[in-house]
Formats: structure tokens, sequence, C-alpha cells
């Protein structure tokens, strides 16, 4: 059974790391100006989709138990606000750099884990559902996770169609 587990985490990361590749890759192809404007007339920006990356991401590190978020001060623009809302942004420099710090922790919290860590509930299911459901966990939120990475990617293409115009 061992084997089986370690066999989907390794496809479940595999898939994580590398829409974290392809994200970096693409956030780093647009200057700091480019990542500023929207993705098409009055939907979100550049900059917007990159802090709501990393705020997502940090919260992983509490919803797995794994220490608080190091950038709490995101979720409130980037998560619980739109764009546009009015709210401060930290400079697209700022950002760019807490996506690789926010991602460089989870790849090192990751390793530590064992893979029986993997299949146990996270901090947002209580311990009744959790035995109802528990495909309700740890690997199934990097599962979702990845999907919801590569759906924001979808729409950052459409930054380099703007940016082309």
């Amino acid at each position: 059974m061992t084997d089986q587990k370690e066999l989907f985490i390794k496809i479940a990361l595999g898939s994580w790391y590398l829409q974290i590749q392809r994200a970096e890759k693409m956030f780093n192809e647009f200057s700091d100006e480019q990542l500023l404007a929207d993705i098409a007339p009055g939907k979100n920006s550049g900059v917007y989709l990159l802090g709501h990356l990393v705020a997502i991401h940090d919260m992983i590190l509490p919803l797995f138990g794994l220490g608080s978020p190091l950038f709490p001060a995101l979720e409130k623009p980037f998560v619980s606000s739109p764009d546009k809302s009015g709210l401060p942004f930290p400079a697209v420099k700022e950002l760019r750099q807490y996506w690789n710090d926010v991602n460089n922790v989870l790849t090192a919290q990751f390793n530590k884990m064992q893979p029986d860590e993997w299949f146990q509930k996270h901090n947002a299911v209580s311990e009744e559902d959790f035995k109802k459901e528990p495909h309700r966990n740890r690997l199934n939120v990097i599962l979702n996770r990845s999907n919801h990475l590569s759906y924001h990617m979808g729409q950052v293409i459409l930054l380099a169609r703007t940016n082309k115009d």
C-alpha cells in the first residue's frame, strides 16, 4: 500500500511543481509594468493574479498545520477582495519575491512530509467530516491548488495578448 501511496504523491507533486515552474516562467516573461495591465478590459490585472496566487499558496501552511502564513497581509487585498477594490498592493518586485519565498518554503515542508501525512485531514475539515470523506486530505488540496494555478495561468496568457497590442 505504501508504494501506491508514494506513487499518488509523486503524481500529485509532479503536477504541482510543473505548474509552479510554468507560472514562474510566464510571470518572468512580463515586466513589472506589463503585470500592472488588465488581462482584458475590466478584468483582473496580472499583478492581482500574482498576489492572489501568492496568498493562496501561503494559506497552505496553516491549512496543513505547517506554520503561520508568511504574508498574512496579502489575504485581504488578494483573496477576500476583488481587484480594483482600492486596497493597496505591494510592489510587483515584492510580490515576485513573495512568490519565490512561499513556494520555496512549501517545497521544503513538502519534502519533510512522510507518505501517510499526505493522506491526513487538513485543517479546514472536521474529524467527523473527514471520517465520511477521507478524500478531503492534504494530497487532494495539492491537486486542487494545481488546478487553481493552471486556471489562473490561462488568464495570464491573455495578458500576453494584451501587451502585444
